[in-house]
């Protein structure tokens, strides 16, 4: 048999035994090979969209007798696009949606296509969240197994810190229920590993009460943005663990080009508590706009979707930092005088409280110290500005060197990210991690991902 007839009675096999579906031309396929970042454009031989864990079972064992590289997309989010593979086989998990609370446990169980808009909605009923995305159309299976930081993280721990259990499929096709007492190893690296040791079909998250929070945006004019970076600076180690505070330079959202120094604000104490400790960033300067009061968590995490639309060109750099300090200030506002792209940002996240508690070793995650990430999200709309968005993203992150941390957030590392930046994504962990890599993907099967590569 012709081996063309032998792929094709394959292909029709793999078809008839799924719950879901085999993708290779039309418009749904050019549709699902599609991810957030428009700077993506890969195509894959063939994309199955699984309904549920045994259709993903049935595409790894497919296409490792078929000898096909496997990408595995969730969400879809991640700027990287790493979800798709070039003529091989992508896993597509978007389908999967189920969710279920247990508001007695405080517990949520959430499959791997779920976004955070969703899940934040179905726990909200309960008056119950965990740790999400601060933009509400991310996935939550890649941002989890990235680590996951958020809003929550000073209070609760990032993400991966509030999984309790993952569904697994191997690269061999087993299917695990991996939690501290069944998989202790594994678990401890699927919290921040990355997609190295398996597909998640789905987690379980700790829940914790939340309804109202008290957060919003405090922007200012650009020519006030060394005043207003340097009052970030000195204002967000006095919070407390109920408090949040995220430094931005980004333009006006109404499409006028005005830059502006802006803060994104949040507290989940009580409003009187919350205004007393958010007072002096409510009072300070002279803002062009004050947009802070109290709101359900939800809406919380979506007041950035709007500055990160489905199919923009992306490409992110970012590190952690050593300081912030006068100079670094300068040269950001002057490089940040001259971004091509209105949609272009840089921000400046702090870490502190719980997040910074947990041992650098405890879970994958490394990044426990208390200070600042910097990130350079550029965007832009035409592909033919490209060339000039790149160079001056670059251009700008190499402003950082001078006090780069030496670490790096995984979620955030672009596609032309490798080597060093994956080492330092995974610090000190990495040796450990890729001794369990060995265990579980010795082939090294899931290597499309900001790749741990099997010890020796």
């Amino acid at each position: 048999m012709a081996t063309a007839a032998l792929d094709a009675e394959r292909i029709d096999a793999l078809s008839a035994a799924l719950s879901g579906s085999v993708l290779q031309v039309g418009d749904v396929y050019d549709e699902a090979r599609r991810v957030h970042n428009g700077l993506i454009d890969r195509r894959p031989a063939m994309i199955v969209r699984c309904q549920g864990t045994a259709d993903i079972v049935d595409a790894v064992r497919f296409a490792r007798d078929n000898e096909l590289e496997v990408s595995v997309r969730g969400g879809g989010h991640n700027v990287a696009g790493r979800a798709v593979c070039e003529g091989g086989l992508m896993i597509d998990l978007s389908p999967m949606k189920g969710i279920r609370v247990d508001p007695a446990e405080r517990t949520v169980r959430a499959q791997a296509g779920v976004t955070w808009r969703e899940l934040n909605r179905e726990t909200a009923l309960h008056g119950l969240a965990t740790t999400g995305g601060l933009i509400s159309t991310t996935g939550i299976a890649g941002y989890t197994l990235g680590g996951g930081l958020g809003w929550l993280m000073s209070k609760y721990g990032l993400a991966a810190d509030n999984v309790l259990s993952v569904e697994l499929v191997t690269a061999a096709g087993d299917v695990l229920e991996v939690t501290e007492s069944s998989n202790p190893d594994l678990i401890w690296a699927l919290r921040g590993g990355g997609g190295n040791f398996g597909i998640a079909a789905s987690f379980e998250y700790r829940l914790h009460p939340l309804e109202t929070i008290y957060g919003g945006l405090v922007a200012h004019p650009f020519d006030a943005a060394k005043d207003v970076l340097g009052f970030v600076r000195e204002f967000a180690p006095t919070l407390s663990d109920d408090a949040g505070i995220a430094a931005a330079f980004v333009h006006a959202p109404d499409g006028s080009g005005i830059k502006l120094a802006a803060y994104l604000l949040f507290h989940i104490g009580e409003i009187e508590q919350a205004q007393a400790e958010l007072e002096p960033a409510l009072s300070f300067g002279t803002p062009l706009m004050t947009q802070v009061g109290p709101m359900p968590y939800p809406v919380m995490n979506t007041l950035l979707d709007d500055a990160y639309p489905r199919g923009a060109l992306n490409y992110w750099k970012s590190t952690f930092v050593s300081a912030i300090d006068d100079d670094l200030i300068d040269s950001l506002v002057a490089a940040y005088a001259e971004v091509p792209s209105q949609m272009t940002a840089i921000l400046f996240e702090h870490f502190h409280g719980a997040v910074t508690r947990i041992a650098a070793d405890e879970t994958a995650v490394p990044h426990r110290e208390e200070g600042f990430n910097v990130l350079i999200p550029a965007e832009w709309l035409d592909a033919d500005d490209t060339q000039a968005n790149v160079d001056w993203t670059r251009e700008t992150f190499s402003l950082l060197d001078r006090v780069r941390a030496g670490r790096r957030w995984l979620n955030y590392l672009d596609d032309d990210d490798a080597g060093d930046a994956v080492r330092a994504a995974y610090g000190p962990n990495y040796e450990r991690l890729s001794r369990i890599k060995r265990e579980y993907d010795p082939d090294n099967v899931f290597h499309l991902n900001h790749n741990i590569e099997p010890a020796s």
